[in-house]
């Protein structure tokens, strides 16, 4: 995110200052506080956790996000190995131990932004989110269909939804709110640039690809850490859908991806992908023009090759649609052991996020439900009562003791798999700052220039269609970002918009906004730069998309 705190107010600006519902003015709504730039973040952080909480309860009783969603049941099969190399080096975690071995699992699909009954052919992120119920409890690994995010620290997450969101007083969905935020947010240029192309519609959910989209890290037997990112791959291809094939569909249904879903399972045609892994080593890559924990980046295939590890088949469907649909439900932070965090700031704010909302929307005890419940681990916690509990988790020998530590019967601390120290050294001072290596630009101009052409022309459309019922000063900025971007991508949309490169030339930079060299040297000649150079360049998300045709 832009830099803005810190700056004061512009000359002439007399807005009114924002505050918490404590009535203290926020000084900084753009950054969490951290331990130095990267993180990790801190748990004091009343700013976030008050406006997160908040957030997570605006809704009563469908989700905030991804209200529109299907499960599926299947399983993982694990290959035992990271492409050619055992998996043990890097991981402990025990289902990807040995090649054959197979993990129920549930997955969740699902669109982000529209409600429950919404259609299922309107552009927006997919969620692809996975519960992979281990022998040592639950994994829930869960993503999106686009391979980056709009943000790259949680604290906005509100604000983007907000944007994205159906007005507060109109209840319309607008397109001069969402480019009124995004204007403002050049971190989310990568994101637009693959939200509204074709692959921002999924031609259903089997023809679909998911990504975790956060950094994590992998920790093996000795307690050494890798940087990893995990990607979903269909077997069946990836199909996208223009926005007039989209409209045709949504004229006859606005569920065709769930039905899809159900009848292929019906059919026996058991939609399968492959889960590939990228790995870095465990620091903070000084060498690269990007930081690996920003997830509005992704990582270089041939400087990282993702390499599979295991498959995932789905063959059975839900037998309740409420409840193993609705309630659901899936968190960042359930890990398993040889499986943890990194410090990236979106991954640490959504582990609380998730969380919180699923005690919320479902209930305290919602992992007392079938659904959600740790299937091939036993579950035993001092945990009591609350709404719904309608069993006592396993305890220890005396069903008195409900604390720990005792001596009478209780139950006792787990050994450390290994020493509990791993990782790098952090050192740094609280603050609140946003990453140093924003470099915004590049990647959404690499990746406009890997779309295929009708991809090319269909985003140009979308862009140019929505960004018309902007305000003026929004329909600049975001040209302006586009010739940053890629000059192509700005030209196209600014000619289809009346503006043309001198309309911008004179915008200043956002208040705080960091550009490379490159970006200055681009702003220098804006209108004017040739094509950026992507020859032997894939990215991780770059896979051939077929158009799904459909007519009315």
């Amino acid at each position: 995110m832009t830099d803005v705190s810190g700056n004061g107010p512009a000359p002439a600006d007399d807005r009114k200052v924002l505050t918490n519902r404590q009535g203290h003015p926020v000084h900084d709504n753009q950054n969490q506080r951290t331990v130095g730039a990267r993180g990790p973040a801190t748990l004091e952080n009343y700013q976030f956790l008050e406006k997160i909480s908040h957030f997570d309860r605006e809704r009563i009783p469908e989700r905030v996000v991804h209200a529109r969603g299907v499960t599926a049941y299947g399983y993982f099969e694990s290959y035992g190995a990271w492409g050619e190399e055992p998996i043990s080096r890097y991981t402990r975690a025990k289902l990807f131990q040995d090649r054959g071995r197979r993990t129920d699992l549930a997955v969740r699909f699902s669109t982000v932004i529209g409600g429950r009954d919404s259609s299922e052919a309107a552009r927006d992120p997919r969620g692809f989110a996975v519960k992979f119920y281990t022998e040592d409890g639950n994994w829930d690994l869960v993503g999106n269909n686009l391979g980056v995010f709009f943000i790259r620290d949680a604290i906005k997450f509100p604000d983007v939804i907000h944007a994205l969101k159906p007005d507060p007083v109109t209840f319309e969905q607008q397109p001069r709110r969402i480019f009124d935020f995004m204007s403002q947010t050049p971190e989310s240029m990568h994101m637009l640039v693959n939200l509204f192309s074709p692959r921002g519609i999924p031609a259903d959910y089997r023809h679909m690809q998911g990504f975790g989209v956060n950094t994590y890290k992998w920790v093996n037997a000795d307690g050494e850490t890798k940087l990893v990112k995990y990607h979903w791959m269909p077997k069946a291809g990836v199909r996208s859908m223009t926005e007039e094939d989209a409209a045709n569909v949504q004229a006859d249904s606005l569920g065709h991806a769930t039905k899809d879903l159900y009848e292929a399972v019906a059919r026996g045609e058991y939609p399968e992908w492959e889960l590939l892994v990228q790995m870095m080593d465990d620091h903070d890559h000084p060498e690269l023009d990007f930081d690996p924990l920003d997830d509005t980046k992704t990582w270089p295939e041939q400087e990282f090759p993702p390499k599979p590890v295991g498959r995932m088949v789905l063959d059975r469907m839900p037998d309740n649609f409420f409840a193993e649909n609705e309630q659901i439900s899936f968190g960042t932070g359930v890990l398993v052991d040889g499986l943890d965090f990194s410090d990236d700031k979106m991954l640490v704010g959504r582990t609380f996020s998730y969380s919180d909302t699923q005690r919320h929307r479902v209930g305290p005890n919602y992992l007392q439900l079938p659904v959600n419940q740790a299937k091939n681990a036993d579950v035993r916690t001092n945990q009591r009562d609350g709404q719904m509990t309608y069993h006592v988790d396993g305890a220890g020998e005396n069903p008195h003791v409900n604390y720990e530590p005792s001596i009478t019967g209780g139950l006792r601390e787990a050994q450390y798999a290994t020493h509990d120290e791993q990782g790098p050294e952090i050192h740094g001072r609280l603050t609140r700052k946003r990453i140093p290596r924003t470099n915004d630009y590049l990647q959404a101009g690499q990746r406009y220039l890997l779309l295929e052409e009708w991809e090319r022309d269909d985003l140009v459309k979308n862009l140019t269609d929505l960004i018309a019922q902007c305000d003026r000063p929004v329909q600049e900025r975001m040209v302006w970002h586009f010739l940053l971007v890629e000059n192509d991508l700005g030209l196209r949309v600014g000619d289809g918009l009346g503006i043309s490169p001198e309309d911008v030339a004179g915008l200043e930079p956002l208040t705080g906004q960091d550009l490379t060299d490159e970006d200055r040297k681009r702003l220098s000649n804006l209108g004017k730069n040739p094509p950026r150079d992507v020859e032997g360049l894939t990215m991780t998300h770059c896979v051939p998309d077929e158009r799904h045709v459909v007519t009315r």
